[in-house]
């Protein structure tokens, strides 16, 4: 299954001047293609600290997907921490300076930053909007605004897709420490589902939520199975 990192590049969303929306969008969409989204991380407008962890997570990932900081403003930075990340100098790109012409775009430093890309990088031409997309290497990188982004992200969103997830929840009317011993075994029994306990309070008996997921149904329906066999499951979600 394609693993996945996220890194939601804007001091807005650090200092509270904007929600985060990206975010929550990369969470719901990639888990509904099968994708593993295994890092999700919010970063400063500051090359140095993109650049670190744009190369921590394309060290570590099937594919990485930026937001923000792609256009003419002095705080638009992606681009060139992208550059820095793999140690490839920032080129002017033909195509991206005929985009800037047809739209009407005065041609000056501020803007022509909108076309200097990383050397190497590979432009995905989609169907959302005039301006492809730019990648280097396992990086793409998307604009910031939310709407542009999921439009963008379903032009490549196949090439992301894996094995669809299968979930259940399971309702315990018992406590964590009841159960956390039993649990562990079970766990370690069943390694091809994800289980996960979340302790909850103020939900009438409901004191411990299970809820299991894999890529196979059989091995779902045998942990199921077995964790009701031994542990006080009052019902189940799924």
């Amino acid at each position: 299954m394609p693993s996945v990192a996220a890194v939601i590049i804007g001091r807005e969303i650090l200092t509270g001047k904007f929600p985060d929306e990206n975010g929550p969008f990369f969470i719901r969409r990639l888990r509904d293609l099968g994708a593993d989204l295994r890092r999700l991380v919010v970063v400063d407008d500051d090359v140095e600290a993109i650049a670190s962890e744009v190369a921590r997570c394309s060290a570590a990932h099937d594919h990485v997907f930026t937001t923000g900081g792609v256009g003419p403003t002095h705080d638009d930075v992606t681009l060139e921490a992208v550059a820095r990340a793999f140690g490839v100098e920032l080129v002017l790109e033909p195509r991206l300076v005929e985009l800037l012409s047809k739209y009407d775009i005065p041609q000056d430093d501020a803007n022509l930053r909108m076309a200097r890309i990383p050397a190497g990088s590979e432009l995905h031409e989609g169907q959302a909007s005039g301006y492809p997309i730019v990648r280097t290497r396992n990086v793409w990188v998307l604009p910031g605004v939310p709407r542009l982004v999921e439009l963008k992200f379903e032009t490549i969103a196949p090439l992301v897709r894996g094995p669809g997830i299968h979930a259940r929840r399971l309702l315990l009317s018992v406590h964590e420490t009841d159960i956390a011993a039993r649990l562990s075994a079970l766990v370690a029994e069943h390694p091809e589902v994800d289980v996960g306990s979340y302790p909850r309070f103020g939900e009438g008996d409901v004191r411990v939520i299970l809820t299991l997921e894999s890529r196979s149904p059989e091995a779902l329906d045998a942990a199921d199975a077995a964790i009701s066999a031994v542990l006080p499951v009052k019902g189940r979600i799924g």
